[in-house]
This record gives C-alpha cells, structure tokens and sequence, in this order.
C-alpha cells in the first residue's frame, strides 16, 4: 500500500455510472494515482473526504472520457471536480474544501 494511502487513507470508490447521477448535486472528485495535485487536494480535504464522490479515471474508462469532454483540448487533466453541476479543472484547495464542509 502507498504510503499515501496509509497517511490519508484511499478515498473511497466511486464509478462513472454512479458519479453521473450526483453530478447536479455534491461533490464529484475526478482523480488518479500518481498525480501531485490530486494528493495536495486530498491533503486539504482529508477531513471531510468521505462528502465527495471519488472517481478514479484510470480505474474507469467512463470517466476518463468524461473528464477529456470537460476539459479544454480533449486533456485529462486531474483532479477535476464537479460541484453541484459546475465543473472545475484544477481549483484551488479552499474551492473543495469549502464545498464538503458545508455538506
């Protein structure tokens, strides 16, 4: 097990076909092993992390496409979250974390 996953914990799976069905309303974390930005989010929300909708785009070919639709240029840029229907490429730690805590 990562290391990573020892200190935070592994956020807990959510599939494409299930996230899509949220989307509207709460928070729908698009992310991915590896990625330094995805471990700083997860870093920042550690305490609130089980009030979002965890979607793991190497996991699930549904919602790597999803991202690549939302995204400009087709990229699968991570994380990408969904809050209440507005998606954001990248944002900001405090977006995220404000969003779950007031879940």
């Amino acid at each position: 097990m990562p290391l990573v996953d020892v200190l935070l914990g592994r956020p807990p799976r959510t599939s494409q076909a299930e996230a899509v069905t949220r989307l509207d309303h709460g928070v729908t974390i698009y992310w991915r092993d590896g990625c330094p930005f995805c471990l700083r989010l997860r870093w920042a929300v550690r305490k609130y992390a089980d009030r979002a909708h965890w979607v793991d785009i190497w996991s699930d070919a549904d919602a790597a496409a999803y991202v690549r639709t939302t995204n400009d240029g087709g990229n699968e840029v991570v994380p990408t979250v969904v809050i209440d229907g507005f998606p954001y490429t990248n944002p900001t730690p405090r977006i995220v974390k404000d969003a779950l805590s007031n879940r």
